[in-house]
């Protein structure tokens, strides 16, 4: 490896000069990157490992889930129960906040994941990824309940997520932009590859899940039909629409090369407020799309400006180039 590159490593440690950091949060990333360096080898390995699959079982949102989707969870959580510098966890395969092992030192963050977001790709080996947030536990608390992590994502100390696709990547922000990281298998560590990235303000591609056309509101429909209309329609120009079915795989190329994606409210999910989930998808997502200078919105409101009222709360999301999602919202609006 040429002596100029920089590793995940080296990258924490001047960033905790920077903040003048006690370096407690520097280890529990450290933590957080051995995770998914374990869960990128299971991945890797799929079916050789037995890994693939369903588990015969549903998490707490009625979805059934795969064996890596509890492997995926059992990782995050040996990983981090002891190392210090948590007071709790939340994951979205579970349906209360993890309680740390009896004994074990108590820290001042809180983490909540989605262990393997796009897990129903897996069987068909399509990129999958995961997702997480770093909060601060309130003041005094030692064993946080589930107030204690209801927070609106503007509190949010960190957001990242791991993309295990033809190379894996960690990709991370912590309210001072957003850089990407490369896995060198060679050597085990993340490589700085994609420094200060940016969504870019304007974008010709569009992210949603056409089949649900029928069930959605009007200024969703009035966008994508605009969009389809190409250069005959009002917006005179044409347009390329994606859908891969794993939010991690839509935002990272989103940040890499720009784009809008939607998962927004419909007639058969609004009961159950939207279909992603506002603490472990939405505002970990939110924050980056925005340090990366997008927008991410419910359609209605800014996403990170949301008071979760319930730890697996579900919400519209909209998110993406800036212009196009500030465009939608004002559809909205209308």
């Amino acid at each position: 490896m040429p002596a100029n590159r920089k590793t995940i490593t080296h990258f924490m440690i001047e960033e905790q000069r920077r903040t003048q950091g006690t370096g407690d949060f520097s280890m529990l990333l450290g933590d957080i990157i051995t995770s998914c360096k374990v869960i990128s080898d299971q991945v890797n390995h799929g079916a050789l490992v037995g890994a693939l699959g369903s588990a015969g079982s549903e998490n707490i949102q009625g979805e059934t889930q795969k064996k890596l989707d509890i492997l995926s969870n059992e990782i995050f959580l040996r990983f981090n129960e002891i190392g210090g510098h948590l007071a709790g966890m939340a994951s979205e395969e579970m349906d209360d906040p993890y309680a740390l092992p009896e004994g074990a030192p108590r820290g001042k963050y809180l983490l909540l994941f989605d262990p393997l977001d796009g897990s129903s790709n897996i069987d068909v080996n399509v990129s999958v990824g995961t997702i997480f947030s770093i909060l601060k536990c309130p003041e005094g608390v030692t064993h946080p309940e589930v107030e204690d992590f209801l927070q609106p994502g503007t509190t949010q100390v960190c957001a990242g997520y791991a993309l295990y696709g033809p190379s894996t990547m960690f990709v991370l922000t912590s309210g001072n932009g957003v850089n990407g990281f490369t896995l060198d298998q060679n050597i085990g560590e993340f490589i700085l590859t994609h420094p200060g990235m940016k969504v870019p303000e304007d974008t010709r591609e569009f992210a949603i899940n056409a089949s649900n056309q029928r069930f959605w509101e009007e200024p969703i429909k009035r966008y994508v039909d605009e969009c389809m209309a190409g250069t005959d329609g009002p917006r005179g120009e044409n347009f390329n629409m994606r859908w891969i079915a794993s939010m991690v795989a839509e935002i990272h190329r989103i940040l890499t090369r720009g784009g809008i994606f939607m998962y927004p409210i419909d007639e058969r999910i609004r009961a159950q407020g939207g279909k992603l989930r506002l603490m472990y998808e939405a505002n970990p997502m939110g924050m980056i799309i925005e340090q990366a200078g997008g927008v991410a919105s419910t359609g209605y409101e800014r996403i990170m400006d949301i008071n979760p009222t319930g730890l697996h709360q579900r919400v519209p999301v909209i998110m993406g180039s800036k212009n196009e999602v500030e465009l939608l919202v004002s559809y909205h609006k209308k």
